[in-house]
Parts: C-alpha cells; sequence; structure tokens
C-alpha cells in the first residue's frame, strides 16, 4: 500500500477549498485550525477588515507549513438593502482567492448573544436579530450552486445552537431562529441534492461571543458545568471536530450534529 493510501481518512481533506463564513474568531476560527491541518486549502470572512487580517496572521504563524493556504476575505451581513451582493461577492471571491470552485462552505458567523425579554420585544429588535443568524445562511444557499462543486463530496454547513431544543428564560427570539435552523437543514438538503447540507448545534462554548466581564463569565461557567455531563465548558477547539465529520463523511445528509456535553438530557 503507497504512502498516500495509508491516509486516506487523513488525506481526505486535502487540497479541498473550504470558505468558513465567520472564520475569524470562536467555532469558525477552529473550523480553520482543523482545516488547515487536514491540508484544505482555506478561506475566512468577517465584517471586520483588523479581525480578519490578525485572524490570518495568528493562523500562519501557528500553521507556516501551510500559511499559503489561508486566506482572509471580508463580508458585511447586517445591512439588509446589501445582504444579497455580499453573500454573492463573498462567494465569487472565494472561489478567485482558493482559485477554483469550493468544495465545502461553513456558516458560523453570529452577531453578541442577546437575551431579550418578552417585554422588550420590537419588530426592529426581532428582525435584527434574525439577520446574520437566520436570513443570511438562508439566503446563501440561493448562491451555492453556483460556486460549489456539485456533488456529494461538496458541503454546506449551518451553525444552530443548543438553545434550539432546550428553552431558557428570555432567549425566545433567538430559540426561534435557531429552531428554524433545523427544518432549514433538512429542506436545503432537498433543494441543493447532491450538494450535501447539515448543522451543527454545540450548547455552550468558551468563545468571545459572550460579551460580560471575565469574573462574571466564570461564574456563569461554572453553573453551566452543573447541567454538563462532560463536567466541562468546551472550546472551539473540540465543536471543530463536527465540522469535520460533517465534511469528510460523504453520506451525511439533512442531519444536525448535536455536541452539547449531554446537557439536553442533563
Amino acid at each position: 500500500m503507497s504512502a498516500e493510501n495509508q491516509l486516506k481518512y487523513t488525506n481526505k481533506l486535502k487540497n479541498s477549498r473550504v470558505l468558513i463564513i465567520g472564520g475569524s474568531s470562536g467555532l469558525g476560527y477552529g473550523v480553520a485550525e482543523a482545516t488547515l491541518e487536514h491540508g484544505a486549502l482555506v478561506a475566512i470572512s468577517s465584517s471586520s477588515e483588523s479581525r480578519i487580517q490578525s485572524a490570518v496572521s495568528k493562523l500562519k504563524k501557528a500553521y507556516p507549513s501551510y500559511a499559503s493556504s489561508v486566506h482572509g476575505l471580508t463580508v458585511d451581513l447586517l445591512d439588509d438593502a446589501t445582504l444579497e451582493r455580499e453573500l454573492d461577492s463573498i462567494l465569487k471571491r472565494a472561489t478567485e482567492t482558493l482559485g477554483g470552485k469550493l468544495d465545502h462552505v461553513v456558516f458560523t458567523a453570529a452577531d453578541a448573544l442577546a437575551p431579550m425579554k418578552l417585554s422588550d420585544m420590537t419588530v426592529d429588535r426581532i428582525h435584527k436579530a434574525g439577520t446574520i443568524r437566520w436570513l443570511a445562511p438562508l439566503l446563501l444557499a440561493k448562491y451555492l450552486p453556483t460556486y460549489l462543486n456539485v456533488s456529494y463530496r461538496s458541503s454546506y454547513t449551518i451553525t444552530t445552537g443548543g438553545i434550539s431544543e432546550k428553552p431558557i428564560p428570555n432567549w425566545s427570539v433567538i430559540a426561534a431562529y435557531a429552531g428554524g435552523h433545523h427544518s432549514m437543514v433538512r429542506n436545503l438538503a432537498l433543494d441543493m441534492k447532491p450538494i450535501r447540507v447539515n448543522g451543527v448545534s454545540p450548547g455552550v462554548v468558551d468563545t468571545e461571543l459572550w460579551k460580560m466581564g471575565e469574573d462574571e463569565k466564570a461564574a456563569f461557567f461554572e453553573q453551566c458545568k452543573k447541567s454538563l455531563m462532560t463536567g466541562r465548558v468546551p472550546t472551539a477547539e473540540d465543536i471543530a471536530e463536527s465540522y469535520l465529520v460533517i465534511m469528510k463523511d460523504w453520506n451525511m445528509d439533512a442531519s444536525m450534529v448535536r455536541t452539547d456535553g449531554g446537557s439536553l438530557f442533563a
């Protein structure tokens, strides 16, 4: 058996073209690390040029052997008026940057987690809370068949969260959008076949999205540990493994992968 064949699992993503929308931090950054380690050509995107440059620099420093394989692109998903144009543009620029049609697109982009009391709900606030989390990944699917290799080997992965299945007080708005990701994945899988569409549903994860002081965050995580069978709050590196599974398993389609430390059943 040749050396190449001895790595048929490890090399499954080698030279594949991967776009991670929301890849400058958190889960997306973890997926960028993981795909680089597997030999993929990777483009990460964010709304902030400075965050993108910082993330790309950090990745190149951590993986000097793959420095030429990682690229950064900016995209603005906040404005409804320009959202479709921005989505089409990021896909086009990614294919140009990576030298061909994409094999995998991962959507991890999200704004800061924002619980909202019923009394504080307004049409504008509800709409704003869903632009990046729900409207953007849905509209992105409209353009993916043009820029993805149309094959069962290709995939689109959407990120939701444990709130979609386990309610928490004052999270009704985010939970409603997160729950919609489940049906979004299933229906897009039909509309985009043979391109595979799947989702990842993490529970609480230690990322930059938690906008609170360090002491408050530490206390919150300590409380969370009590409802996790694993007894620990995971990192982005842990969750990145689920995205790898989806990309590498050519038979996985219309599925939601739950990686929540068993919190749904604790």
